[in-house]
C-alpha cells in the first residue's frame, strides 16, 4: 500500500511538470516572434527616418517658400558679364552747362498778378510763367503812343522843310532844327519799341491804341521749373530772381582727377560711372575737356565729360563714382552683396527650383567661387566650368540664406 502511494505521487508530479513545460515553450515562442516583428518595424522606421534626414540635410541647399523670400527681401538677377579693370578711380558730381540753366527776373518792377507754373513743371522756350503789373508799365505804353504820333508829324515837317531848303526858300536853321527834332524823336520811339518788345508787348498793337496792364514773364529755355520764388501780390524789383529753370537733357559730369593721374587723361576717352541712386547700372561718359588749373584742396584738376540723359533720371548735384577705362577686360561679375565669405572661401547662392512645381517652395544652392577684380561695387567671379551660365544669382539676402543653411544643419545634427 505504501509503495502504491509513492508511485501515485511521482506520477502526479511528472504530469504537472509536463503540463507546465508546454505552455512555457509556446509563450517563449510567441514572445520571440513579437520581438522580432518589433525590431523589423523599428529598423524600417529608422531606415525611413534616415532617408528623410538625408534628404532634408542635403549639403549647401536652403529651401524657402515664396512668402519667406519676400519677407527677407530676397532679390535675384541673371549672371552677366561686365567690363572690369584696375583703372583710374575718380569721383565727381553731375552738373549743367551755364547755357542749360536760367534764373529769370523782370526788366521792370511790378506786382505779381498771376503765376502759371509750379516746381517740377516741364516747360517750353517762350512759355509764360507769370504776369506782373505796375502803373509804370502803362505809362511806358502811353509815352510810346504819344512819341509815335509826334514822330508822324515831325517826319512830315522835316520832309517839307528839306524840300524848301533844297529850293532855297527856307533857311538852313529851320531845316536843321526840324531834322534834329525828327531824329531825336525817332530815337526815342525806337528805344520805347525795343523796351516794349523786351517786356513781351507788341509795339504795333500799342501804336494802334491798345494798352496792356500786365506783362508776361517767359522762359528763355526749354526745361523744368526748379524753383518758384514769388507769391501772388509780391512786388518784384528789376533783376530780382523769380524762377529757376534747368534743362537736364544736356547734363555733364565734373570729375576730380588727382595730379598723379592727369597724364593718363585725354579728350575722347571713355569713363564708366554709377550713381548712388542707380548703383547697379554702369553709365558711360566721354571726356570733353581737361582743366588747366589745379584746385588746392584737394589737389586735383577738373575733367568734364559728356553723357546722355535721355530718360532724364540723372539730376544736377548727384554724386558719382567712376573709372577711366585703361585696358579693361570682360568677365562674369556679381554685386558685392552677393558674395558670402566663410574664412578664405567665397560663395554665391543660385536658384535651383523656382517653386512653380514643388508646392511653392524655392530651393537655393550654395556654390563656391573664386573672386577677382573688385570694381565699382561688382566682384569678378570664376564659376565651375561645368555649370550653365544662365544662372539666377541671389544679389540681396545671400547672408540671410547662409544663416538659414547653418541653422538647418545644426537642427539636423541634433
Amino acid at each position: 500500500m505504501k509503495n502504491i502511494a509513492i508511485v501515485s505521487v511521482a506520477l502526479m508530479a511528472f504530469l504537472m511538470v509536463g503540463c507546465n513545460d508546454k505552455p512555457d515553450s509556446e509563450l517563449g515562442h510567441n514572445e520571440n516572434s513579437e520581438t522580432s516583428e518589433k525590431m523589423k518595424e523599428d529598423g524600417d522606421a529608422h531606415e525611413e527616418e534616415g532617408e528623410h534626414n538625408e534628404e532634408e540635410g542635403e549639403e549647401g541647399v536652403v529651401e524657402l517658400t515664396k512668402q519667406q523670400a519676400e519677407t527677407i527681401g530676397l532679390e535675384m538677377k541673371p549672371l552677366e558679364e561686365r567690363n572690369l579693370g584696375n583703372n583710374i578711380k575718380v569721383t565727381g558730381t553731375l552738373a549743367l552747362f551755364p547755357q542749360d540753366k536760367a534764373n529769370i527776373s523782370p526788366f521792370v518792377g511790378g506786382n505779381v498778378s498771376s503765376i502759371r507754373v509750379i516746381p517740377g513743371d516741364n516747360i517750353n522756350k517762350g512759355q509764360v510763367l507769370a504776369y506782373i503789373e505796375h502803373p509804370d508799365i502803362v505809362a511806358m505804353q502811353q509815352d510810346y503812343q504819344e512819341k509815335n504820333d509826334e514822330l508822324v508829324f515831325l517826319k512830315q515837317d522835316f520832309e517839307r522843310k528839306q524840300t524848301l531848303y533844297d529850293k532855297g526858300v527856307s533857311s538852313g536853321k529851320e531845316f536843321q532844327m526840324a531834322q534834329s527834332k525828327f531824329r531825336s524823336t525817332t530815337s526815342s520811339v525806337n528805344g520805347l519799341r525795343s523796351q516794349l518788345r523786351l517786356l513781351g508787348i507788341d509795339p504795333d498793337k500799342v501804336a494802334e491804341g491798345q494798352i496792356y496792364s500786365a506783362i508776361p514773364i517767359t522762359s528763355p529755355i526749354k526745361g523744368y521749373v526748379d524753383e518758384v520764388m514769388i507769391s501772388l501780390g509780391d512786388y518784384v524789383a528789376p533783376q530780382s530772381k523769380m524762377f529757376s529753370i534747368s534743362d537736364n537733357t544736356k547734363i555733364y559730369v565734373n570729375f576730380k582727377v588727382y595730379e598723379k593721374d592727369i597724364k593718363q587723361i585725354k579728350n575722347g576717352q571713355q569713363i564708366l560711372f554709377s550713381t548712388t541712386a542707380r548703383p547697379d547700372e554702369l553709365l558711360k561718359a566721354t571726356v570733353r575737356s581737361v582743366g588747366q588749373t589745379f584746385e588746392s584742396d584737394p589737389k586735383a584738376i577738373e575733367v568734364l565729360a559728356d553723357i546722355e540723359n535721355k530718360d532724364k533720371e540723372l539730376l544736377p548735384g548727384m554724386y558719382v563714382e567712376g573709372r577711366i577705362v585703361q585696358g579693361e577686360k570682360s568677365g562674369y561679375a556679381v554685386p558685392e552683396e552677393a558674395i558670402v565669405k566663410e574664412g578664405e572661401q567665397s560663395y554665391i547662392f543660385i536658384l535651383e527650383e523656382d517653386g512653380e512645381t514643388e508646392g511653392n517652395t524655392m530651393k537655393f544652392k550654395r556654390i563656391p567661387v573664386s573672386t577677382g577684380v573688385n570694381d565699382l561695387g561688382f566682384v569678378e567671379i570664376n564659376i565651375p566650368s561645368e555649370m550653365a551660365k544662365d544662372l539666377k544669382i541671389v544679389t540681396n539676402g545671400a547672408y540671410t540664406l547662409s544663416s538659414e543653411m547653418v541653422k538647418g544643419e545644426l537642427e539636423h545634427g541634433h
